[in-house]
Protein backbone atom coordinates (compact mmCIF):
# COMPACT_ATOMS: atom_id res chain seq x y z
CA UNK A 1 0.00 0.00 0.00
CA UNK A 2 1.08 3.49 -1.00
CA UNK A 3 1.06 6.07 2.20
CA UNK A 4 0.56 9.63 2.25
CA UNK A 5 0.83 12.24 5.03
CA UNK A 6 -1.41 15.73 4.77
CA UNK A 7 0.69 17.78 6.29
CA UNK A 8 -0.89 20.89 7.42
CA UNK A 9 1.54 23.51 8.28
CA UNK A 10 1.53 27.66 8.74
CA UNK A 11 4.32 29.72 7.67
CA UNK A 12 6.39 26.69 7.83
CA UNK A 13 10.35 26.38 5.43
CA UNK A 14 9.14 23.95 3.66
CA UNK A 15 12.55 22.27 2.68
CA UNK A 16 13.31 21.04 6.26
CA UNK A 17 9.95 19.73 7.04
CA UNK A 18 10.14 16.38 6.12
CA UNK A 19 13.68 15.71 8.22
CA UNK A 20 11.79 16.84 11.27
CA UNK A 21 9.11 15.54 10.95
CA UNK A 22 10.78 12.42 10.81
CA UNK A 23 8.67 11.60 7.25
CA UNK A 24 9.54 7.96 5.75
CA UNK A 25 6.77 8.11 3.01
CA UNK A 26 5.41 10.21 0.61
CA UNK A 27 3.63 13.57 1.80
CA UNK A 28 1.85 16.37 0.81
CA UNK A 29 2.33 19.72 2.64
CA UNK A 30 -0.07 22.52 3.26
CA UNK A 31 2.17 25.54 3.71
CA UNK A 32 -0.49 28.73 5.20
CA UNK A 33 2.08 31.68 4.07
CA UNK A 34 1.68 34.94 2.66
CA UNK A 35 2.97 33.38 -0.81
CA UNK A 36 1.98 30.77 -3.58
CA UNK A 37 4.40 28.57 -4.37
CA UNK A 38 5.21 25.05 -5.45
CA UNK A 39 8.19 22.86 -4.55
CA UNK A 40 9.17 19.29 -4.59
CA UNK A 41 11.95 17.46 -3.55
CA UNK A 42 12.90 13.82 -2.35
CA UNK A 43 13.69 12.49 1.19
CA UNK A 44 14.24 8.85 1.96
CA UNK A 45 13.52 7.37 -1.58
CA UNK A 46 9.80 9.47 -1.15
CA UNK A 47 8.49 12.03 -2.82
CA UNK A 48 7.69 15.16 -1.14
CA UNK A 49 4.90 17.85 -2.60
CA UNK A 50 4.86 21.11 -1.05
CA UNK A 51 2.30 23.86 -1.80
CA UNK A 52 2.31 27.25 -0.11
CA UNK A 53 -0.91 28.87 -0.31
CA UNK A 54 -1.61 32.79 0.48
CA UNK A 55 -4.74 30.93 2.50
CA UNK A 56 -5.87 30.46 6.10
CA UNK A 57 -7.78 28.31 8.37
CA UNK A 58 -6.83 24.20 9.02
CA UNK A 59 -10.18 23.29 7.53
CA UNK A 60 -9.14 24.51 4.62
CA UNK A 61 -5.58 23.16 4.44
CA UNK A 62 -7.08 19.96 4.91
CA UNK A 63 -8.87 20.06 2.20
CA UNK A 64 -6.23 21.44 -0.06
CA UNK A 65 -4.40 18.31 0.65
CA UNK A 66 -7.14 15.72 0.57
CA UNK A 67 -8.35 16.79 -2.75
CA UNK A 68 -4.48 16.21 -4.16
CA UNK A 69 -4.13 12.98 -2.14
CA UNK A 70 -3.54 10.42 -4.61
CA UNK A 71 -1.77 7.14 -2.70
CA UNK A 72 -3.87 4.24 -1.60
CA UNK A 73 -3.90 5.11 1.59
CA UNK A 74 -3.52 9.05 4.23
CA UNK A 75 -2.63 10.38 7.18
CA UNK A 76 -3.51 13.62 8.27
CA UNK A 77 -0.53 15.64 10.04
CA UNK A 78 0.47 18.66 10.98
CA UNK A 79 3.95 20.43 11.19
CA UNK A 80 4.00 19.42 15.23
CA UNK A 81 4.14 16.19 14.81
CA UNK A 82 7.41 13.85 14.49
CA UNK A 83 6.74 10.37 13.38
CA UNK A 84 8.13 6.95 14.75
CA UNK A 85 10.50 4.90 12.94
CA UNK A 86 8.66 2.49 11.18
CA UNK A 87 5.29 4.44 11.21
CA UNK A 88 4.24 3.57 7.50
CA UNK A 89 4.73 0.20 8.08
CA UNK A 90 2.80 -0.06 11.28
CA UNK A 91 -0.35 1.80 9.20
CA UNK A 92 -0.09 0.07 6.27
CA UNK A 93 -0.21 -3.40 8.02
CA UNK A 94 -3.18 -2.43 10.36
CA UNK A 95 -4.94 -2.00 7.03
CA UNK A 96 -3.58 -4.66 5.89
CA UNK A 97 -5.63 -6.83 8.45
CA UNK A 98 -8.48 -4.76 8.60
CA UNK A 99 -9.54 -4.88 4.86
CA UNK A 100 -13.38 -4.18 6.18
CA UNK A 101 -11.91 -0.55 7.86
CA UNK A 102 -12.33 2.95 5.95
CA UNK A 103 -10.25 4.75 8.02
CA UNK A 104 -8.29 3.98 11.64
CA UNK A 105 -7.54 6.09 14.61
CA UNK A 106 -3.76 5.68 15.80
CA UNK A 107 -2.46 6.51 18.90
CA UNK A 108 0.45 10.25 19.19
CA UNK A 109 2.03 10.99 22.55
CA UNK A 110 0.99 14.70 23.70
CA UNK A 111 1.26 16.04 26.66
CA UNK A 112 -0.46 15.01 29.88
CA UNK A 113 -2.38 18.88 29.67
CA UNK A 114 -3.25 18.10 25.87
CA UNK A 115 -4.21 14.47 26.03
CA UNK A 116 -7.73 13.99 24.94
CA UNK A 117 -7.91 10.19 23.86
CA UNK A 118 -5.34 7.15 24.43
CA UNK A 119 -6.47 3.72 22.98
CA UNK A 120 -5.60 0.81 25.21
CA UNK A 121 -7.45 -1.33 23.07
CA UNK A 122 -8.90 -1.66 19.76
CA UNK A 123 -12.76 -0.54 19.58
CA UNK A 124 -15.13 0.42 17.00
CA UNK A 125 -15.94 3.99 16.86
CA UNK A 126 -19.53 5.18 16.46
CA UNK A 127 -21.65 8.73 17.03
CA UNK A 128 -21.45 8.36 20.68
CA UNK A 129 -17.20 8.49 21.47
CA UNK A 130 -15.98 10.41 17.98
CA UNK A 131 -16.08 13.65 19.57
CA UNK A 132 -12.57 13.10 21.21
CA UNK A 133 -9.83 12.43 18.24
CA UNK A 134 -8.07 14.81 16.81
CA UNK A 135 -7.40 15.18 12.94
CA UNK A 136 -3.89 13.67 13.22
CA UNK A 137 -4.78 10.45 15.13
CA UNK A 138 -6.71 9.58 11.51
CA UNK A 139 -5.39 7.47 8.51
CA UNK A 140 -7.86 6.43 5.82
CA UNK A 141 -8.62 4.62 2.37
CA UNK A 142 -8.44 7.85 0.08
CA UNK A 143 -10.67 6.28 -2.12
CA UNK A 144 -13.66 5.62 0.77
CA UNK A 145 -13.17 9.60 1.42
CA UNK A 146 -13.19 10.68 -2.20
CA UNK A 147 -16.54 8.51 -2.77
CA UNK A 148 -18.29 9.97 -0.16
CA UNK A 149 -17.26 13.49 -0.94
CA UNK A 150 -16.23 14.18 2.33
CA UNK A 151 -14.10 17.21 3.56
CA UNK A 152 -13.62 19.49 6.86
CA UNK A 153 -15.45 22.09 8.01
CA UNK A 154 -14.45 26.08 7.35
CA UNK A 155 -16.19 27.03 10.28
CA UNK A 156 -14.50 25.45 12.89
CA UNK A 157 -10.28 25.33 13.53
CA UNK A 158 -7.60 27.51 14.03
CA UNK A 159 -8.33 30.61 11.33
CA UNK A 160 -11.78 30.09 11.33
CA UNK A 161 -14.71 31.75 13.07
CA UNK A 162 -14.81 29.20 15.54
CA UNK A 163 -12.13 27.98 17.46
CA UNK A 164 -12.12 23.93 17.23
CA UNK A 165 -14.01 20.98 16.52
CA UNK A 166 -13.33 20.46 12.50
CA UNK A 167 -11.83 16.87 13.54
CA UNK A 168 -14.91 16.11 15.46
CA UNK A 169 -17.39 16.99 12.62
CA UNK A 170 -15.40 15.46 10.06
CA UNK A 171 -15.23 11.98 11.65
CA UNK A 172 -19.37 12.70 12.14
CA UNK A 173 -19.32 13.05 8.18
CA UNK A 174 -17.44 9.86 8.22
CA UNK A 175 -19.82 8.15 9.66
CA UNK A 176 -23.11 9.50 8.70
CA UNK A 177 -21.54 8.50 4.75
CA UNK A 178 -21.33 4.79 6.59
CA UNK A 179 -17.55 4.58 6.55
CA UNK A 180 -16.56 1.95 8.62
CA UNK A 181 -13.85 3.49 11.55
CA UNK A 182 -11.72 1.68 14.54
CA UNK A 183 -9.62 2.99 16.70
CA UNK A 184 -6.37 0.75 17.71
CA UNK A 185 -3.65 0.94 20.45
CA UNK A 186 -1.12 1.54 17.86
CA UNK A 187 1.56 5.00 18.30
CA UNK A 188 2.87 5.89 15.64
CA UNK A 189 4.36 9.45 17.43
CA UNK A 190 4.68 12.06 19.08
CA UNK A 191 3.67 16.05 19.53
CA UNK A 192 5.61 18.58 20.07
CA UNK A 193 5.14 21.24 22.52
CA UNK A 194 4.78 24.70 20.71
CA UNK A 195 1.89 27.80 20.96
CA UNK A 196 -1.39 26.67 20.54
CA UNK A 197 -3.02 28.75 17.17
CA UNK A 198 -6.57 28.94 18.28
CA UNK A 199 -6.32 28.68 22.53
CA UNK A 200 -5.84 31.28 24.62
CA UNK A 201 -7.60 30.14 27.75
CA UNK A 202 -10.91 28.61 29.14
CA UNK A 203 -12.25 32.46 28.45
CA UNK A 204 -15.91 32.98 27.01
CA UNK A 205 -15.05 32.38 23.55
CA UNK A 206 -13.97 29.34 24.71
CA UNK A 207 -17.54 28.29 25.90
CA UNK A 208 -19.39 29.82 23.39
CA UNK A 209 -17.70 27.86 20.53
CA UNK A 210 -17.61 24.85 22.34
CA UNK A 211 -21.63 25.42 22.47
CA UNK A 212 -21.86 26.01 18.59
CA UNK A 213 -20.13 23.34 17.76
CA UNK A 214 -22.03 21.16 20.21
CA UNK A 215 -25.05 22.11 18.26
CA UNK A 216 -23.61 21.13 15.10
CA UNK A 217 -22.39 17.52 16.79
CA UNK A 218 -25.09 16.73 18.91
CA UNK A 219 -28.44 18.48 17.65
CA UNK A 220 -31.09 17.99 19.78
CA UNK A 221 -28.61 16.23 22.21
CA UNK A 222 -26.43 19.25 22.76
CA UNK A 223 -27.85 19.88 25.81
CA UNK A 224 -27.51 16.75 27.51
CA UNK A 225 -23.29 16.26 26.10
CA UNK A 226 -22.88 20.23 27.27
CA UNK A 227 -23.79 19.26 30.77
CA UNK A 228 -21.59 15.82 30.50
CA UNK A 229 -18.94 17.41 29.40
CA UNK A 230 -19.03 20.39 32.06
CA UNK A 231 -19.38 17.47 34.31
CA UNK A 232 -16.16 15.44 33.28
CA UNK A 233 -14.32 18.89 32.70
CA UNK A 234 -15.43 21.84 35.26
CA UNK A 235 -13.20 21.26 37.70
CA UNK A 236 -10.33 22.21 35.52
CA UNK A 237 -11.35 24.45 33.16
CA UNK A 238 -14.01 26.66 35.23
CA UNK A 239 -12.26 27.44 38.27
CA UNK A 240 -11.73 31.37 36.53
CA UNK A 241 -15.23 31.67 34.72
CA UNK A 242 -16.95 29.65 37.33
CA UNK A 243 -19.28 26.79 36.15
CA UNK A 244 -22.70 28.62 35.84
CA UNK A 245 -21.10 31.47 33.43
CA UNK A 246 -19.35 28.77 31.45
CA UNK A 247 -22.75 26.75 31.30
CA UNK A 248 -25.02 30.28 30.56
CA UNK A 249 -22.05 30.04 27.60
CA UNK A 250 -22.12 27.25 26.27
CA UNK A 251 -26.58 27.79 25.61
CA UNK A 252 -25.44 30.74 24.13
CA UNK A 253 -23.27 28.87 21.87
CA UNK A 254 -25.98 26.29 21.08
CA UNK A 255 -28.58 28.91 20.52
CA UNK A 256 -26.20 30.53 18.39
CA UNK A 257 -25.50 27.54 16.01
CA UNK A 258 -29.70 26.96 15.91
CA UNK A 259 -29.36 30.18 14.22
Amino acid sequence: MELQVLVSAVDQDVAGMAERMNLETEAIIINQCSRFAYEEYEHRGCRIRCYSLAERGVGLSRNNGLMRADGELCLFGDEDIVYDCGYGARIEEAFARRPEADMLLFNVRVAPARKTYWNEGEKRVRWYNYGRYPAYSMAARTESLHRANISFSLLFGGGARYSNGEDSLFLRDCLRAGLRILALPVVIGEEKERESTWFHGYNDKFFRDRGVLYHYLYGRMALPFSLRFLMAHGKEMCSEIGWRKAWELMLEGIREGKG
